[in-house]
């Protein structure tokens, strides 16, 4: 069975946002990150929940990966994975 991963708006201006930071100092590293950073959600269409609950919020449907200095969230809900945003590891996340 496999899962289509959906992008929210807020996660796509989030990467570019850390995209744009990367690239000022070093535009290959950024294109790296990049890439990094898609080839790790894609796995999730396989794998949904491979990834841990995010801890504050501990909730079986909402999940992250961590990478690098980043949290990407993710929600399973039917046969999708919903990436809803990307966060610097170090933020809390709330979506009350």
């Amino acid at each position: 069975m496999s899962y289509k991963i959906l992008w929210s708006k807020l996660a796509i201006q989030k990467i570019k946002d850390i995209v744009d930071y990367i690239s000022i100092d070093n535009p290959v590293n950024a294109k790296i990150f990049a890439q990094n950073l898609f080839v790790k959600t894609h796995r999730l269409s396989e794998f949904p929940k491979s990834e841990r609950i995010v801890p504050e919020l501990n909730q079986e449907k909402l999940r992250e990966i961590v990478y690098s200095n980043y949290r990407i969230i993710y929600r399973i809900e039917n046969q999708n994975i919903h990436i809803l945003t990307v966060r610097n590891s170090r933020e809390f996340i709330n979506f009350e």
